[in-house]
């Protein structure tokens, strides 16, 4: 048997159970969406446990709107940031972390208008993700001087993980 060989195709065996994990946490993670005769879906129709964990927070439909589309333009900056390290661009991840995710993005009035509709809990995980995006910015720099990334990479998990946190435990109506 050729040890070699079997290395690399246990490499791929590996790689494929890992992306087959990450495609199925990513559904899970994504939770239940609304079919269109207004009843929970998930997947190809089926209801999602989850789903029934998660917490009601009530918006005004305005408000609501604000904060979806705030939470769209998190989620483009999460991917601006992975972005610019994958180009090798510290510095400009830096400066999208402080621009749309760090407190200066907090948007005053708006940001007052939605944390005034938010469970305590939920308005906590808002916070945290803030404040985590200033340490990635300063970790972002850090690696920019040292060239070392994993304390930026690592903050840059925890800020995914807390969004990932309260997707799963609110949902808005």
């Amino acid at each position: 048997m050729n040890t070699h060989r079997f290395g690399k195709a246990s490499r791929a065996a590996a790689l494929a159970l890992l992306l087959c994990g990450a495609v199925s946490a990513a559904g899970l993670a994504q939770g239940a969406g609304t079919g269109r005769s207004g009843e929970r879906t998930q997947g190809a129709g089926a209801a999602s446990p989850r789903s029934h964990r998660r917490a009601l927070v009530r918006f005004p439909p305005i408000v609501k709107r604000a904060t979806l589309a705030t939470m769209r333009r998190h989620l483009q900056g999460l991917a601006e940031i992975q972005q610019a390290m994958a180009a090798g661009d510290l510095e400009t991840a830096a400066r999208i972390a402080t621009m749309k995710l760090g407190m200066s993005s907090m948007h005053g009035g708006q940001a007052r208008q939605e944390a005034r509709f938010m469970p305590p809990a939920m308005r906590a995980l808002g916070m945290r993700l803030h404040r985590q995006a200033g340490a990635f910015a300063l970790a972002a720099q850090d690696a920019a001087a040292t060239g070392d990334v994993r304390k930026a990479q690592v903050v840059l998990g925890q800020m995914m993980q807390t969004c990932v946190a309260c997707h799963a435990a609110y949902r808005l109506n």
